[in-house]
């Protein structure tokens, strides 16, 4: 077995791997007895005119009939080649497994990536996870969010937000992370095992799409629904039992109380009224930093052409992405691209009456022919105050204003760039069709934002406008507002066992509790908890 780093193919080469990889070493492709494919990225830089590549890393297995003596010394030259491939680790810890029908059952709330991985890890060691989901099921949850987007009629239980797959499972099913844990091969191979593409396990960005992510996640319920879990949707927490800052029980919202003495808590960034009862249960908790702003459209093809030049438009290559940053030091300003979706749409992700919120979308092929992303600048507590639940209430009061802007009907405030840029407002000359739904309304987003938000992205469009020529065309269309980047508080928690830093037996995880920013964090994060529960009981035994 060897192992080849950094080979570049020309992205419109159709060879067959096994014949390029054959070519690189010289030697007769029968040789080769099985190929893998580690990572591929594409590599669209041009340096020095040089063609798009497509970047692979390779394990190669060779047949037993290859002369190894004169193969080993061609080796020697070849940096790229290693032949010393270090093992698989195994991410998952040696815990012995055993039926655990624990009486009380470990209870998770919230469906979305941290429970969902929460729950895959406790049963995959034996124990018997009691899940609590305030929304509906995935195929219900489709129904009513598809619904609200026709009519404006917004279910407060099921909605983008709440419901089996979390708010990720409308969204773009990015499946990049900044962190670097080994149980991201298991994610992963989770997620294939229940039907999403086998090349996620590889690419350098993967993603699923939101219309495959909703089968995955109904696979991953029937699997674990097969290991002796159990899940109930349409079921919300509403309080506590604590004695002594010790987990006693829970109860929901139809006042059944239920013995608990380990609560993993994964309710996502807008269960704002569950954050209002941990904070007035006394469950230590903080504000936290986030950041808001807008979506912009382009064409897909704009994008395309700005990364691929002369390529744009070959069946070969994805649907571009870009990643923007502008920072004015002096004037402590900044500004990001924030949950890039190349040929997806605009969305309505609002979870509460009277308030609006947009996030972005797309579907596994990224074939809408149109490109958004956000927008966004930071805020922190310095801008909403230090009360935990104080950022909550920042959002709410602009979520309300673009609500009122937009007609009170769920209708997006838009303005082009062009009006954006010159303080103005009325233009609908769009570069593209707006694909917000039930509608959008022309506003001024400039008295829809913080003045040092809106600064930020005045001055930021003309600096992206240099990196990707067309960014900030004036008929770009802006929508309004994006405001749950990220969750505006943090539920403290042990850095070692992830336990409530006051309340024994609670289990903050995910992104809503302010320790992950995206599917893969967020599911990392519920398997760790969960390894942490684990432990604590073999210990006992």
């Amino acid at each position: 077995m060897i192992r080849i780093k950094n080979l570049n193919v020309p992205f419109d080469n159709t060879d067959p791997l096994e014949k390029i990889v054959a070519s690189y070493l010289k030697i007769s492709d029968s040789y080769i007895k099985k190929i893998t494919i580690i990572h591929k990225a594409i590599d669209a830089r041009r340096y020095k005119n040089a063609p798009i590549y497509n970047v692979f890393t390779i394990d190669v297995l060779l047949n037993d009939g290859i002369d190894k003596k004169h193969f080993a010394k061609r080796l020697k030259t070849n940096k790229n080649i290693i032949t010393d491939i270090p093992p698989a680790v195994n991410a998952m810890p040696a815990i012995p497994v055993t039926k655990h029908y624990t009486d009380p059952r470990p209870i998770i709330v919230g469906f979305g990536p941290a429970g969902m991985f929460c729950a895959l890890t406790l049963c995959r060691y034996g124990y018997w996870p009691l899940i609590l989901e305030r929304g509906c099921d995935v195929d219900t949850r489709h129904q009513d969010i598809k619904d609200f987007w026709r009519t404006g009629n917004l279910n407060f239980y099921s909605n983008m937000q709440f419901g089996e797959g979390g708010a990720g499972a409308f969204s773009d099913g990015k499946l990049t992370t900044r962190i670097n844990d080994a149980k991201i091969q298991q994610v992963l191979a989770d997620f294939v095992e229940a039907g999403a593409p086998p090349e996620i396990c590889y690419l350098h960005k993967p993603h699923i799409g939101t219309d495959i992510l909703r089968r995955v996640v109904k696979n991953i319920r029937k699997k674990l629904l097969k290991a002796n879990a159990s899940i109930y949707f349409l079921t919300r927490l509403t309080d506590l039992k604590i004695v002594n800052k010790q987990l006693q029980g829970i109860v929901t919202q139809a006042k059944e109380e239920i013995p608990c003495d380990a609560l993993f808590l994964g309710i996502g960034h807008s269960a704002r009224d569950t954050y209002e009862m941990l904070l007035q249960k006394g469950v230590q908790m903080q504000a936290k930093p986030f950041a808001i702003g807008v979506r912009i459209e382009h064409p897909q093809a704009l994008i395309d052409t700005a990364q691929y030049g002369v390529d744009a438009g070959n069946a070969r290559l994805p649907a571009a992405d870009y990643a923007l940053t502008w920072q004015d030091r002096e004037k402590a300003l900044s500004c990001y691209s924030f949950c890039m979706c190349p040929g997806g749409k605009v969305v309505a992700a609002a979870s509460e009456k009277k308030y609006l919120t947009t996030n972005g979308m797309s579907y596994h092929a990224r074939n809408s022919g149109i490109a958004n992303s956000a927008l966004l600048s930071p805020v922190t507590p310095a801008d909403f105050g230090n009360d935990p639940l104080a950022g909550i209430e920042f959002q709410r009061h602009y979520e309300n204003i673009a609500y009122i802007a937009g007609g009170k009907n769920y209708y997006a405030p838009v303005q082009t760039v062009g009006d954006f840029l010159k303080h103005k407002h009325g233009s609908d000359k769009f570069l593209t069709v707006p694909t917000y739904k039930p509608g959008v309304t022309l506003a001024d987003l400039h008295t829809l934002l913080p003045a040092r938000i809106a600064t930020s992205i005045e001055l930021a469009l003309p600096s992206f406008e240099k990196k990707i020529p067309g960014f900030a065309n004036e008929s770009a269309i802006l929508t309004g507002l994006e405001m749950r980047s990220s969750s505006p508080c943090r539920i403290l928690r042990d850095k070692d066992t992830l336990l409530s830093t006051n309340t024994g037996g609670l289990y903050p995880i995910g992104e809503g509790a302010g320790y992950a920013g995206g599917i893969m964090s967020a599911a990392i994060d519920g398997i760790n908890a969960a390894l942490s529960y684990i432990q604590t009981k073999q210990n006992k035994i």
